[in-house]
């Protein structure tokens, strides 16, 4: 059978399943949900063997540490993938939800239902868990989903795939709605970006060459991030020893994911009392830091940075950091060089918290908190799909509400148009 044919095949079986999984009640995904996080903790031997086969072959191969990292299933790993169905299932179903029903001058009763996608084709790299998550999400948003995992986790993703479809069989879940494409001939991809009969949306996850190759290959809607440029301003007025915990967290505790903060903004007027410290901490845990001219006025042997560096994600232990004169270069260098991705502010002004609020348009803005808590997980939505940067239908952590769409519901007593 061809690349082309047997991807076909994929997305037909799904478009088909797609009806069945929309007719689910509530309780039978849960069921579903719930025998799909056993499932993975039972099976972690066996997930974990194979994942093995994937590390090796990716450290064979000289794969980035931050790569290789986002590769491993760990039991840690196996534990969130299957706490997150678990908490999927906790969620109110969002399908059916009916909202603002009102009453026209002509009697009718018009109001709009949240309704699936239909088939959601994901395409991602290196995080294997995010096999599971794709999968419990649309399966309680009622949507069948087609997986394309990279080559480089191919092992891992077929053996999560084969634990999910056994639970899903045990459960009464139509067959085809959660489908793994098995070759890692990237033809496959081209030819399921085609499939726009069958495929109702496209959601890449992986480093900005594949979701711009993807964005320019699909005939099908895409849900899009390139990359996180995250960053965190200081104001004058912030708590030093809030910022100096908040701006660790956000470079060190996890650097090679996409809310991970790559830019540290400092306000002047407390940059020479702030920065000594936070550096020597930074040095410790093994971070370069790349600081604009007056930065290097306070830390001397900063590596200098260059103008490359204010729009760059490290994924890595590497910071850039710019002294600013206050709120208004601080919220330009974000416009200019930002993704869209997340913003912090650590300050103790009202005002200011206020305004960077109102005036950063990224999908995630915090105050006094560190970018790592944009995440689906972390913001009550259970396991995110992911996270889009694009302000048509999602912008931010995506979970259930934004795999779904409304309809218009009308309810009449005979009316006719005039």
């Amino acid at each position: 059978m061809s690349v082309k044919d047997e991807v076909l095949g994929i997305a037909r079986a799904a478009k088909e399943a797609s009806y069945g999984v929309a007719r689910l009640d509530t309780a039978a995904k849960n069921r579903a949900l719930a025998k799909m996080a056993e499932g993975l903790l039972s099976a972690s031997a066996f997930l974990k063997e194979e994942n093995r086969k994937d590390v090796e072959a990716a450290t064979a191969k000289g794969l980035q540490k931050a790569m290789v990292e986002r590769l491993t299933l760990s039991d840690k790993v196996i534990g969130a993938m299957a706490a997150g169905l678990k908490e999927v299932a906790a969620l109110p179903d969002p399908v059916g939800e009916i909202t603002g029903m009102q009453k026209r001058p002509n009697g009718l009763m018009v109001g709009r239902m949240r309704i699936p996608i239909g088939v959601i084709g994901i395409i991602y790299e290196s995080r294997p868990n995010v096999t599971a998550d794709a999968a419990g999400l649309c399966l309680k948003s009622g949507n069948a989903v087609i997986l394309r995992g990279g080559s480089e986790a191919i092992n891992s993703n077929n053996a999560i795939a084969k634990v999910l479809k056994k639970a899903c069989s045990e459960t009464g879940v139509p067959p085809g709605a959660i489908q793994v494409i098995p070759t890692t001939d990237r033809d496959a991809v081209l030819e399921m970006l085609k499939l726009e009969d069958e495929i109702d949306l496209i959601i890449p996850r992986g480093g900005e060459g594949l979701i711009r190759f993807v964005v320019e290959n699909s005939k099908i809607p895409v849900i899009k991030h390139y990359k996180g440029v995250c960053h965190v301003f200081v104001d004058g007025s912030a708590d030093l020893d809030m910022a100096e915990r908040i701006a660790f967290n956000a470079k060190v505790q996890r650097p090679g994911v996409c809310n991970a903060m790559e830019t540290l903004l400092v306000h002047k007027d407390i940059a020479r009392s702030f920065l000594p410290a936070l550096y020597e901490k930074y040095r410790d845990a093994g971070v370069e830091v790349r600081g604009c001219e007056r930065t290097r006025e306070i830390l001397k042997d900063a590596t200098p940075a260059r103008e490359e560096d204010w729009g760059a994600e490290y994924l890595d232990l590497i910071l850039a950091v710019k002294v600013v004169d206050g709120m208004d270069e601080a919220i330009a260098h974000i416009a200019r060089y930002g993704s869209l991705h997340t913003e912090s502010i650590v300050t103790r002004d009202y005002n200011n918290a206020q305004r960077f609020l109102r005036e950063v348009n990224s999908s995630t803005v915090l105050v006094n908190a560190s970018t790592r808590f944009s995440d689906g997980f972390q913001l009550g939505l259970g396991a995110e799909i992911g996270i889009s940067t694009t302000k048509i239908h999602a912008f931010g952590p995506m979970g259930l509400e934004e795999l779904t769409t409304r309809k218009f519901i009308i309810y009449g007593e005979g009316q006719v148009r005039e």
